[in-house]
């Protein structure tokens, strides 16, 4: 049997655009994609801080240092500039595997930078 476990997440990322006239999905600074191992086109979850909002869509490559952070298309109706969301990502793993994973977080600042 495999579990669905949390393999990635950026905790408080501000959300820097909302694009309703775009396709579809988030797009996240490729700095905060690789502090939190999320890759482009991987499915996440979106949980809005600021109204309790939660939606899932995947993610597209943003520019790299630009603390980008941009709910598109639809997902767009679901934020407004300046809320504090959480991103995480999922894997599926054995519940023997699951024991002794640790996901991999980003803490980004009031910037989208990288905290820790």
């Amino acid at each position: 049997m495999l579990i669905n476990v949390l393999k990635s997440k950026i905790h408080r990322a501000v959300v820097t655009e909302a694009n309703l006239n775009y396709v579809g999905s988030i797009t996240i600074d490729e700095d905060l994609m690789d502090a939190s191992g999320l890759i482009e086109g991987e499915r996440v979850l979106i949980v809005n801080n600021n109204n309790g909002a939660r939606l899932e869509t995947y993610v597209i490559k943003g520019e790299r240092d630009s603390g980008q952070i941009c709910l598109n298309g639809s997902a767009a109706r679901q934020v407004q500039v300046g809320d504090i969301l959480i991103v995480m990502g999922f894997g599926l793993m054995t519940p023997e595997e699951a024991k002794n994973f640790k996901p991999q977080n980003a803490y980004p600042d009031e910037h989208n930078k990288i905290k820790f």
